[in-house]
């Protein structure tokens, strides 16, 4: 494995870092401040990363997309990382679940996303049914050429702000040797359907301005035109998903990290105690090369992950690891940059107090660290018949 990044993924980089330099930083205070990013510039943010031919860049390029591969996707969510996700995020990688699109929903959903001129969410946790996917409640029952839906998804992300949905939802029953499990299909659902609503969520102290909302469902009709995938195979269209996401989260996780150590490399050479740089203070200069080592072992663990995904060997526990990796160690880093800086360190004239917020939920979304970790050793015991 040669991780070595070639000329055309340096200039890519390059490319993105510029962009988040002169584009998404200059805005950091104000949606922290005001707790959102305005219309105003959600529009200039698409426009201008649209120009820049960096929007929806994880698509394939038969669709208009950027066509990058998952290794460099990697690279690429790195550089974001810089920034704070409410401005990033705009700069969409729209979800890999749309290539299951087939006849007119390409036309009518896939296309329209890569040129920017639509905006999708994903719905899958209920109040009731987090990491218990196939405990959801919310259900479609078939009623002639239409799915009838009724329930509630909540944490959903950035629903606001979109104008469409891939909803999961129950459409039946099997029976499985722990008892009788739902049978899942994924829906794409307009958001000005009778029966949808959309509403406020939750005010999280992690990544001010990408907000999380409650979607409601009451008799709302969907055509069974609107099916992603096949019935009852929500699942397999879910797999094309969860593990490139946990990779996005992984290299995004390396690129917080990134600022976090430049900070606090910047301080512990800069400051003086005591007649000398801190730096030069074991209790300081050991914190940094935990730092440093912690990061490498992620970024090794990432890009060994994105490697395999473009090679088509990619295990569910080869993504499961790299988030695990990236977003504990993000967490360790962030803290020491705090306690390297001491008060300063929570002083929101700095970015390392909202670094450190922000991973608190990295650890919680797209599946907890508690079941990545029974990801991994559910592949690890399966083989042994355990």
């Amino acid at each position: 494995m040669d991780f070595a990044p070639s000329d055309e993924q340096e200039m890519v980089v390059n490319t993105v870092q510029t962009f988040v330099e002169r584009e998404l930083v200059p805005y950091e205070e104000e949606v922290e401040r005001l707790g959102k990013v305005s219309p105003e510039l959600v529009e200039q943010i698409r426009d201008r990363s649209l120009a820049a031919g960096i929007y929806a860049a994880n698509m394939p390029d038969e669709f208009g997309g950027g066509g990058l591969d998952n290794l460099t996707m990697a690279l690429v969510d790195r550089a974001f990382g810089w920034t704070q996700y409410a401005l990033h995020y705009i700069v969409a990688r729209p979800s890999n679940i749309l290539q299951a699109c087939v006849g007119d929903q390409v036309e009518e959903y896939l296309l329209p996303t890569i040129r920017g001129e639509r905006v999708e969410c994903l719905a899958m946790s209920e109040p009731d049914a987090g990491s218990d996917v196939r405990g959801m409640t919310c259900r479609a029952v078939r009623d002639g050429d239409d799915y009838v839906i009724n329930g509630t998804k909540h944490f959903i992300s950035h629903a606001d702000l979109a104008d469409y949905t891939i909803l999961f939802a129950a459409t039946g029953e099997e029976d499985t040797h722990r008892g009788p499990k739902r049978l899942i299909t994924s829906f794409l659902v307009d958001h000005d359907m009778p029966g949808f609503e959309v509403s406020d969520g939750y005010r999280s102290v992690s990544n001010r301005g990408y907000h999380n909302c409650i979607l409601n469902f009451d008799d709302c009709r969907v055509p069974a035109s609107k099916v992603l995938g096949e019935e009852h195979r929500g699942f397999e269209v879910a797999n094309e998903w969860l593990g490139a996401t946990r990779l996005q989260v992984a290299a995004i996780c390396l690129g917080r990290a990134d600022r976090a150590l430049s900070v606090a490399l910047d301080w512990a050479a800069s400051r003086e105690q005591f007649g000398q740089k801190i730096g030069k203070f074991q209790g300081v200069s050991f914190k940094l090369a935990d730092m440093r080592t912690k990061m490498v072992e992620a970024e090794l663990m990432t890009y060994r992950a994105a490697w395999l995904m473009d090679s088509n060997m990619m295990a569910d526990g080869d993504a499961a690891m790299a988030k695990i990796s990236s977003t504990e160690m993000l967490q360790f880093v962030s803290d020491e940059a705090i306690q390297i800086l001491g008060g300063m360190g929570l002083m929101d004239e700095l970015p390392l107090e909202r670094i450190w917020r922000d991973a608190r939920v990295d650890r919680i979304w797209d599946g907890t660290s508690e079941i990545q970790r029974h990801i991994v050793s559910r592949e690890m015991l399966r083989p042994l018949g355990a």
